[in-house]
């Protein structure tokens, strides 16, 4: 079964192109991004880990970690990194995951319990499944979950303004509008009275409704 918003992710030992890791220890008090890919030497997925690479900056200041996945060996993951960097201008600076026997593929619901086989004798097709985005918090619980088609390159720019909204909503009791970005006004929450709400926003705020309070985004 799909995984869903609010489980807690899955825990695991794999390979990757930085050394063995298991997953909880490595999140560590982080956030993470997990992003999977069908098959290495895909042309849609090179062009997403070259630019993943390029604004990792962005997420370090944000104290996230990436790691991709691909359901191939590491070994293989090497040898397209080098493609990266030639046709991306950045290689792979964050470590793939090696899913060959598909396990955390099938644990993260991405492929079906049943799939089976050698990585190597399937093909992106077989695997069309497995391009998910998951975004994971310090606690180990699931905060977004985003599925692309094999034909549609990944917005990870949206990836970054969804994680903004949600490290703001863990620390203060608010909500994010359509198309909010950093430094828009923010909702008060619906968990907060307004007598709560003048002890918190002491200035006041917009209500155009009575359930829609719009005040500055907190610091």
């Amino acid at each position: 079964m799909p995984l869903q918003i609010g489980e807690t992710a899955p825990d695991f030992e794999a390979e990757t192109t930085e050394g063995r890791i298991k997953f909880h220890d490595w999140i560590g008090d982080s956030w993470v991004v997990l992003f999977s890919h069908p098959k290495d030497f895909t042309p849609v997925c090179t062009t997403e880990l070259g630019y993943l690479a390029k604004v990792k900056p962005e997420f370090d200041k944000r104290n996230t970690k990436i790691v991709g996945l691909s359901v191939d060996a590491v070994d293989n993951h090497a040898k397209w990194a080098v493609d990266i960097a030639e046709t991306q201008g950045t290689a792979p600076n964050y470590p793939v995951i090696g899913d060959t026997d598909l396990a955390v593929s099938k644990l993260y619901g991405m492929l079906p319990a049943s799939a089976s086989g050698d990585s190597s004798a399937r093909t992106p097709t077989d695997n069309l499944t497995v391009r998910n985005v998951f975004l994971i918090g310090p606690d180990k619980k699931i905060k977004l979950v985003i599925a692309y088609p094999m034909t549609t390159g990944r917005n990870f720019d949206e990836v970054i303004r969804v994680l903004d909204s949600v490290q703001l909503t863990a620390k203060h009791r608010v909500a994010t509008p359509v198309n909010w970005k950093q430094g828009d006004d923010v909702i008060i929450a619906g968990s907060v009275s307004d007598e709560e709400a003048k002890t918190i926003y002491p200035g006041g705020w917009k209500a155009p409704r009575p359930y829609l309070r719009i005040v500055p985004q907190p610091k």
